[in-house]
């Protein structure tokens, strides 16, 4: 989960440089990345990125890349196998084939995420949110999101320097995707 924000949903990150640079729009969710060839057929293990691995069932392509380009596969058939998935894609024979797809993201298209509960989104939803305060102060955009263990945290970037907020209800008070603000609550000691 991502805070208040909602889960993960196997999307990536990637830290936004400055809004003077062009940004490309984000096409592919991942939800799994390939390990290794598997047995002699054209498997691959793929380690299971999402929060929903039944999507498999209904998925009938994936993409492998990046989450701005990637190659089209049917897929075939998939299994169980201990933690991980193994795939079987349409044109991948062999066990060259799929090695060669070793490291690779295992994607679906931004359309077909899954849907979230209400008050819940994707993290990619969430970069370039401008931050505001419930006093009106405008701390700047989300430019990248750390994951730890007790709870998500916001980076912002203030001006040239990094504001680290909690993801964390007492500190999110609103996520307006529509209008790409966060309205948060400044707890004492956090700026």
């Amino acid at each position: 989960m991502s805070g208040p924000a909602g889960p993960r949903g196997g999307n990536r990150r990637r830290k936004n440089q400055g809004s003077d640079l062009p940004q490309l729009e984000l096409r592919y969710l991942a939800i799994g990345k390939v390990t290794r060839a598997h047995g002699l057929r054209g498997e691959i293990a793929v380690a299971v990125l999402t929060e929903f691995p039944d999507r498999f069932a209904e998925t009938e392509w994936v993409y492998l890349g990046n989450e701005f380009e990637a190659e089209a596969y049917q897929l075939e058939g998939y299994r169980w196998n201990k933690r991980n998935i193994l795939l079987k894609l349409s044109g991948v024979a062999d066990r060259t084939q799929a090695e060669q797809l070793r490291g690779q993201l295992v994607q679906v298209p931004v359309e077909e995420a899954m849907p979230l509960p209400e008050g819940s989104y994707y993290m990619y939803q969430l970069l370039g949110l401008q931050v505001i305060t419930t006093e009106g102060e405008t701390l700047g955009p989300i430019v990248n999101i750390l994951e730890t263990g007790a709870n998500d945290v916001y980076v912002v970037d203030r001006q040239g320097k990094e504001l680290l907020l909690p993801a964390i209800a007492d500190v999110v008070q609103s996520v307006d995707l529509a209008k790409r603000q966060m309205i948060i609550r400044i707890m004492d000691g956090l700026i």
